[in-house]
């Protein structure tokens, strides 16, 4: 590459490096993590815990914002070269459009494959590993329902006071289970440790009294050396069971298992996913595009060009929000998965044809008027 295409690439791969971190961690701080810091401060889980969740969420933010993002910094350094006549002059050195343009189409190409991986194999991977952490954040739920020395009172209809904690070993535990009005059960135990049954939080209590109150007012009491307490009620671990479109790995999406009542009801949805995932990468590339024929589409302008970028950024802002309507309507026609590649393809041939062919054309033209005039004489 020339020196200048060089000096282009590192500030449109900067600028994008920052708007791509800066707007992760905004929607990190703000919106996208928001359902995850609940979970994890509900069931006061350590801060290693939100930062490995944060983490791990990010590759879905990132290949959301990548590009939106490349547009934007493809935009900003291009116009940056333009005002100060670093584009004009390399132009006038003899570079052709494609040569100016070449380091950004190169960079949105690497973009493309990045976000491909990204798409097919980092965010499955990362989204797993998130259910299975906050899964395990929820399981710790069963020592949150248990507090030495407090009563603790659920909404579900669980309240617990423990005497005694060491670990998961609890002296002297009282455990009222009010969920069935009708049927009120009360454990008094002088002892019990924090276990799993068939893969759900329990308390397993010994040496104790378990006491109901029937409907009728009658109460029941029952000694025994050892019995259980499930918890799996009070901890919300239900999807856990199920991997959602964004766990799933590309064959997974094209190729459900059609004995599992979710997949077979969601095919559909499913196959628009795994669309999506091969035809958004193509979406850097007519991003990076189209802020190219904002700032080098045109003539030169000291003033800038302020008018074709936000008209370029309309545009933009249209075909992102195009692709997102593309995937959710493919999720109910799946004949219409084709649009969500045709419309990105057809945003870099359109482009593709004003900024280098249609250039070519119009030289062509004043070429051939100019031949022509001096063999068509005087009027």
């Amino acid at each position: 590459m020339y020196g200048f295409q060089r000096y282009l690439f590192r500030n449109v791969l900067r600028t994008l490096i920052a708007i791509v971190g800066g707007l992760a961690l905004i929607a990190i701080l703000t919106q996208g993590l928001s359902q995850i810091q609940d979970t994890i401060v509900q069931n006061r889980s350590s801060m290693l815990t939100f930062l490995w969740a944060s983490l791990l969420a990010t590759p879905q933010i990132i290949a959301l914002l990548m590009p939106i993002a490349l547009f934007i910094a493809t935009a900003a350094a291009l116009n940056v070269a333009h005002r100060e006549n670093e584009v004009v002059v390399a132009q006038a050195s003899g570079m052709s459009n494609w040569q100016v343009a070449s380091p950004v189409l190169r960079l949105a190409v690497l973009a493309a494959i990045l976000h491909l991986g990204l798409n097919l194999w980092v965010q499955p991977s990362a989204s797993r590993e998130l259910r299975t952490t906050l899964t395990s954040a929820s399981t710790d739920l069963a020592s949150s329902l248990v507090r030495e020395g407090t009563f603790m009172t659920h909404d579900d209809g669980l309240t617990t006071f423990a005497g005694n904690m060491e670990g998961s070993e609890i002296t002297f535990l009282v455990a009222n289970d009010s969920r069935n009005p009708n049927n009120e059960v009360t454990y008094i135990a002088k002892s019990a440790f924090l276990s799993e049954l068939e893969g759900k939080p329990a308390l397993i209590l010994r040496d104790g009294i378990r006491q109901s109150v029937r409907a009728n007012g009658a109460t029941e009491s029952l000694t025994f050396q050892q019995s259980p307490l499930e918890l799996g009620a009070f901890v919300n671990d239900q999807k856990a069971v199920i991997l959602e479109e964004s766990d799933r790995y590309l064959p997974e999406l094209f190729y459900p298992d059609m004995t599992n009542h979710y997949d077979n009801a969601n095919v559909d949805m499913l196959a628009a996913e795994g669309h999506a995932r091969l035809a958004t990468p193509l979406l850097n590339i007519a991003m990076a595009m189209l802020a190219i024929l904002a700032v080098l589409g045109g003539d030169f302008s000291r003033r800038g060009y302020a008018q074709r970028i936000a008209i370029a950024s309309g545009v933009a802002l249209l075909v992102r929000l195009a692709a997102f309507g593309a995937t959710s309507s493919a999720s109910k026609d799946p004949d219409l998965n084709i649009v969500q590649y045709l419309l990105p393809i057809f945003v870099i041939a359109l482009v593709s044809f004003l900024y280098f062919i249609q250039p070519i054309l119009k030289r062509r033209r004043v070429s051939a008027r100019t031949t022509r005039s001096p063999l068509m004489g005087p009027a």
